[in-house]
């Protein structure tokens, strides 16, 4: 099993920023892995952390991307929030929320002051940007599913956009995957 990041509101790698949410599925989580279903995670713009904290072991990878083989096709999934090479006040955003200084100011923070900010910051940022959140940047994606499927893969999988699309591009398919929140569908890839 594939997440492509985002299945929280946000997701920090740390206990003091555990939600109810993320409490209860964990468990879940680690019932799959036990069972002897591999869970890798793909991290999004709203998890930070998740392959370093206490959260590491209910996964067997957690990363950027991931390729995978079904049917007889590479298959490459990518979470999708840094593709916007034009977005520079995200790219700074996305720079600093995950950097080494971020990383450690997340684990001095006592746990009220952790959620407090996480809210805080996730309000003010969904109040701004407008420009780049008023439509999916097709064009960008089309060239960077032409660069990632020149590599060899057939299928590039994207997940950050929360809307199904589907595009012949040069060297194969981009699919766009919607929200689980939206749709509760599972994309089912091979046999």
């Amino acid at each position: 099993m594939i997440l492509l990041g985002d299945i929280f509101h946000v997701w920090v790698g740390f206990r003091g920023f555990e939600t109810p949410e993320i409490g209860a599925v964990v468990p879940a989580l680690e019932r799959m892995r036990e069972a002897g279903i591999r869970i890798d995670y793909v991290e999004g713009n709203r998890d930070f952390f998740l392959g370093e904290g206490p959260y590491r072991d209910v996964f067997d990878s957690v990363c950027l991307e991931i390729s995978f083989e079904a049917n007889g096709q590479r298959i490459l999934a990518v979470h999708g929030d840094g593709l916007n090479d034009q977005d520079r006040r995200y790219r700074f955003w996305r720079f600093l929320s995950k950097s080494l200084l971020s990383r450690m100011l997340m684990r001095l923070l006592p746990s009220r002051w952790a959620r407090r900010l996480v809210t805080a910051t996730d309000q003010r940022l969904a109040q701004t940007n407008f420009e780049h959140k008023k439509q999916i940047p097709e064009a960008v994606i089309r060239a960077y599913g032409e660069r990632r499927l020149g590599e060899g893969y057939g299928t590039l999988i994207l997940g950050h956009f929360h809307e199904s699309r589907d595009w012949a591009v040069k060297g194969g398919q981009v699919r766009l995957l919607d929200a689980w929140f939206n749709s509760r569908q599972i994309e089912w890839f091979g046999a």
